[in-house]
């Protein structure tokens, strides 16, 4: 059984966007802290964005995606989802979703190690042409 699975992702052209969403009802560990990662094969995994599910929900972003990319929750159906506008050619990546190790403080929710996450989806492919 895959905890997290995630889904939108497609082909679009520059300037366009997608929305990718993480399904994280069968999700059954605890955890405040919810991100997107992403890809390029022969490239170590990079940070897209995070959500601490807790209070605020705060977010933060990679410093390639702010402004273009909006991470939320949708409480009741338990799923992430990942809004990515104007998109660039260098964003052509496997997009996968990540669960947290357990509770952590918001500052500590952040997209910049995937040893911070223990649970992976499997990841959706987005692909933008020029």
């Amino acid at each position: 059984q895959v905890p997290l699975v995630e889904s939108g992702g497609g082909s679009v052209q520059a300037g366009g966007s997608l929305r990718l969403s993480c399904d994280a009802s069968g999700y059954k560990y605890r955890t405040n802290c919810m991100a997107w990662f992403r890809q390029v094969p022969g490239k170590k995994r990079e940070g897209v964005a995070a959500i601490h599910t807790a209070g605020d929900e705060r977010t933060s972003y990679a410093d390639s995606v702010k402004g273009r990319f909006t991470i939320s929750r949708d409480n009741d159906k338990n799923i992430i989802y990942l809004e990515m506008s104007s998109l660039k050619p260098e964003d052509t990546a496997m997009y996968y979703c990540a669960a947290g190790d357990g509770l952590v403080l918001p500052a500590y929710c952040a997209p910049v190690s995937d040893d911070d996450f223990i649970d992976w989806g499997q990841g959706t492919q987005v692909t933008v042409s020029s």
